[in-house]
């Protein structure tokens, strides 16, 4: 399912709801036939990656950034994550390549390998649900096509949410939501919400891409 609306349609905060960082005013949240509030939050963690616009970078090393669920890290999980993600080649080109020190909020890094090594760390989770806000807002069209293209055979079997703007990324959704002043205005796949020529429709008219 992929989420989108203008700067401020509160794609964010839906997607932080859902991940259980704020509970709802009025409402519920249901996983399935579960509540959210009735599932426990460790248990929820153990099974959720998030890549969130905000994603933390820790003072440690590459191979520790990315398997922060695991006291030993498994090299095979993590060649893996590192393809997906499509940064083993910088991390090759490093001299201490894995065990490259990375300083907090990613001091060394450029916004785009950043959001590389937090994708690889979804990866290397392997979780049953998925949720990326804007994870890929800070790459190329070129590096985001060939990562998309990575996760596609990733997303199979798994629950997982998209806040995009590039439309690149959101078009082959089973499911685009579209939000506009913290409501769902219209649902459906990207072929029907073009066809209704409603705010889908306007959205990529207008911009090409959508809001951010």
């Amino acid at each position: 399912t992929a989420i989108v609306g203008t700067s401020g349609s509160g794609k964010t905060t839906l997607v932080k709801l859902m991940l259980g960082f704020y509970k709802p005013v009025k409402g519920e949240i249901r996983i399935g036939d579960f509540k959210l509030d009735n599932i426990s939050p460790s248990f929820w963690r153990s099974n959720v990656g998030a890549v969130m616009q905000d994603g933390f970078i820790f003072s440690d090393t590459i191979a520790k950034n990315i398997a922060i669920s695991d006291e030993i890290v498994n090299s095979e999980k993590l060649l893996n994550a590192v393809k997906t993600a499509n940064i083993q080649e910088y991390i090759d080109s490093l001299p201490l390549g894995f065990n490259t020190k990375i300083g907090q909020e990613g001091v060394g890094l450029s916004q785009g390998q950043k959001q590389r090594i937090l994708i690889a760390r979804a990866v290397y989770k392997n979780p049953k649900f998925i949720y990326f806000d804007e994870a890929t807002n800070a790459l190329d069209a070129n590096n985001e096509k060939v990562i998309m293209q990575n996760l596609d055979e990733f997303f199979k079997g798994r629950t997982v949410i998209v806040v995009a703007h590039r439309l690149s990324t959101v078009k082959n959704a089973d499911q685009i939501v579209v939000l506009e002043k913290g409501k769902i205005v219209e649902k459906g796949t990207h072929t029907e919400l073009t066809t209704m020529k409603g705010k889908y429709y306007e959205l990529v008219k207008n911009q090409l891409e959508l809001g951010s």
